[in-house]
């Protein structure tokens, strides 16, 4: 079947639209037998392009479609009244987008996996704002409530906390995949130009005139889910949000001047105080100056007047370019030849392209790509799809820069999805990696559950003039659907290993005397870690390798206490008592039970199994399930794979003495824990003598008799210390 026609099943089902091969290929009407119907583009039987479906139930989505579900920019009406209109991933809601309830609740801000995941606002029905984070549909962390009534903050500082600037630009690159100019409620207009569902029969028009391919394409690019977020958001003359200007100048009736600050965990309210606007509006000049004072520091020029901008799509283009190289050479295992000097990519990239290079917006620049043979096995090794690594780091929304959480002076860059961790690497550093990389190759064959770094790729940019700048490509460990509470840069030692409590922030990593917590863990967990541990410490052991770290990351689940605290808070507003999906049912309480967290038996059908940057291995065994391989169960959040150093579940102790009667009396804080953890900072050689000297003050050795510090003996203080913080249970 070739060209347009008209089939009927006997099922009651039926097709008319266009036929190419023998498949529903083109545009077409689909109506199935259940009552539902898709009208839109069609490749290989499989709805793909801009589509809309009505289902059975009266259901309405209209917008892109991948694949068979819902994949892109579109708009969602339930029959109930709820309208979602943004982003969509994997048929679920993804990215950025704005919920509108059939109440009058309205939220704008980032989802995942269907659930508000990251930062938004929150239009209660009354008037009153909430701007502040979720995690996995629950309030989680800091934010700020405005009642009804309240003059609304400057809202270009909210649009810049979700990644845009001052002219509704991403300010990671020079194009957003969400495409919004305008950032949803905070610019609408009365005014707009047609709707999706206008542009969804103009589109259809098209088709029957002809110009199919062409007009597809270009509906594809242009439409974007806030064109019908300020459509949805106009339609609401009681959005103060959406008529207060951006410097806050727009006023509403009361003007009242009280907000109220509050912290929440996994939707329960800790903390919460009043806060009065007229200090703040005194501190506004002061707090102008800080932000540009920010500003300019991240456009600091970095290497000779090149800014750091230039760097991340130069190493863009180069991986790239590499990557779409070395992919389609068959697959063949590693020789010694793809260690040596020789096993090198290099290409030079002038801006207005050449031959085998596109023309670019940056500056010129020679590209050289280290090993490409090994690190193409080793994301094979890791499971890691070669268009989706090329995708989370050269797609179109850029990199983030982040500030260094050491000494090491380097620049990291995080992909936006947060898989990746991209580090500069000094000279030396780079050549002790590319001798270490064939014994790294082999442990990572040898050990699927390693806890060690894991490695994607190794590149250097030369500058014109000369200048030099090596990358390193890391899996993000701490990429993960929960929220990272607390993280600890453990080394075993108490020489310098304190932070300063004026220094600490939400994001802090802390250091080794900072931890106050044991973590008790099923036997049979343990004995998996412990086992790992020695692994790789042994083979940092045999590559002289000193002053590693095992980064740690704790999520807390809400603990029991917290109840009583939230039932004891006085000042809950009315509005947040309504059943809206914020963490807190109609009698103010938590929606999720406190109790922390169960292991089950596991079943791949029921979590996600796909690998990724910080997955590590094979699902884990647990004692308590006699020896069997272990989910873990999260009440009112979700199913999660247990792996080594990642999804480990956990009870956290603390001690405290507190004084009864004139006695002191231990008692215990315990919490529920889930851990994440992997091995960092192992380009550190032992014949370095300034690491040498380091590690002999951390290790309170005379620093004279740097013969005294061995790899060993380091090893052997980094794993008594970890098994005091993970004590064997009874």
């Amino acid at each position: 079947m070739t060209g347009k026609g008209h089939i009927v099943w006997s099922s009651g089902s039926k097709y008319e639209g266009e036929f190419s091969g023998g498949y529903l290929h083109g545009f077409g009407t689909f109506t199935g037998s259940d009552g539902s119907e898709y009208r839109g583009a069609w490749r290989m039987n499989i709805q793909h392009g801009l589509g809309r479906k009505q289902y059975s139930n009266s259901d309405i989505y209209e917008g892109s479609w991948k694949e068979g579900v819902h994949e892109g920019s579109g708009r969602y009406s339930w029959n109930s009244g709820n309208t979602y209109i943004g982003n969509w991933k994997g048929g679920k809601m993804c990215g950025r987008g704005v919920m509108k309830w059939v109440n009058g609740d309205l939220f704008d801000g980032f989802w995942l996996n269907g659930l508000r995941h990251g930062s938004g606002v929150y239009r209660y029905a009354d008037g009153g704002f909430y701007f502040g984070t979720w995690s996995r549909g629950l309030k989680d962390g800091k934010g700020t409530f405005y009642p009804a009534g309240t003059k609304l903050p400057s809202l270009r500082r909210w649009s810049s906390s979700l990644g845009y600037d001052d002219s509704r630009r991403s300010s990671l690159s020079e194009s957003s995949s969400l495409h919004s100019e305008q950032g949803g409620i905070t610019n609408a207009r009365p005014s707009f130009g047609h709707s999706f569902s206008e542009k969804i029969s103009i589109s259809s028009r098209l088709r029957n005139s002809g110009r199919i391919s062409s007009r597809t394409n270009s509906l594809d690019e242009n439409w974007s889910p806030s064109d019908s977020a300020r459509e949805l958001a106009s339609r609401e003359p009681s959005c103060a949000l959406s008529r207060a200007s951006n410097e806050g100048e727009g006023e509403v009736q009361d003007r009242s001047t009280v907000v109220y600050e509050r912290e929440y965990m996994q939707g329960v309210l800790i903390k919460e105080r009043i806060r009065n606007t007229e200090s703040l509006r005194k501190s506004k000049q002061k707090n102008k100056f800080q932000m540009k004072e920010a500003k300019k520091k991240s456009c600091v020029n970095f290497f000779e007047g090149h800014q750091s901008y230039y760097l991340m799509l130069n190493l863009q283009l180069g991986i790239r370019y590499t990557v779409g190289k070395i992919t389609p050479v068959p697959m063949r295992e590693v020789r010694h030849s793809d260690f040596e000097d020789r096993a090198r990519i290099r290409m030079y990239f002038p801006r207005k392209g050449s031959q085998f290079t596109p023309p670019h917006y940056s500056i010129d620049f020679y590209w050289k790509d280290y090993c490409p043979m090994v690190f193409r096995n080793l994301r094979e090794m890791f499971k890691l799809d070669a268009a989706e690594y090329m995708m989370s780091i050269c797609g179109d929304d850029g990199l983030r820069e982040l500030s260094s959480p050491g000494k090491s002076g380097s620049i990291f860059y995080l992909s936006l999805d947060d898989r990746f961790v991209i580090k500069t690497l000094k000279k030396s550093e780079l050549k002790f990696f590319l001798k270490m990389l064939p014994d790294y190759y082999r442990h990572v064959g040898k050990h699927e559950n390693t806890l060690i770094t894991k490695f994607f790729g190794v590149h250097r940019i030369k500058l014109r003039g000369g200048r030099k700048v090596r990358f390193v490509v890391m899996g993000n460990m701490f990429c993960t659907e929960l929220r990272i509470h607390q993280r600890y840069d453990l080394k075993g030692s108490t020489q310098g290993r304190k932070t300063d409590k004026d220094k600490i922030r939400e994001n802090t990593t802390l250091k080794d005397c900072d931890l106050k917590y044991d973590f008790h863990m099923d036997k049979m967990l343990r004995e998996s870690l412990f086992k790992q541990l020695s692994e790789d410490c042994m083979f940092l052991q045999s590559q002289q390798i000193i002053d590693y770290s095992l980064l740690l990351g704790l999520h807390f689940r809400a603990p029991e206490q917290l109840k009583a605290l939230l039932e004891s808070t006085g000042a809950i507003a009315n509005h947040e008592s309504s059943t809206s999906g914020d963490g807190i049912s109609s009698h103010g309480e938590p929606l999720i039970p406190p109790t922390g967290l169960l292991l089950v038996t596991h079943e791949p059908s029921s979590v996600n199994t796909a690998p990724g940057p910080h997955i590590r291995g094979n699902t884990l065994r647990a004692y308590s399930l006699g020896a069997k391989e272990v989910d873990l169960l999260l009440p009112g959040t979700g199913r999660l794979r247990v792996q080594l150093g990642v999804n480990m579940p956990a009870q956290a102790s603390r001690k405290l003495v507190e004084e009864v009667d004139s006695m002191e009396v231990e008692l215990f804080e315990v919490y529920d824990v889930v851990l994440y953890m992997g091995i960092i900072d192992i380009l550190q050689e032992y014949n370095m003598r300034k690491k040498a000297e380091h590690a002999c003050k951390s290790l309170k050795f005379d620093p004279l008799s740097i013969s005294a510090v061995e790899p060993k003996l380091y090893a052997d203080r980094f794993l008594k210390f970890l098994q005091r913080v993970f004590p064997e249970q009874p």
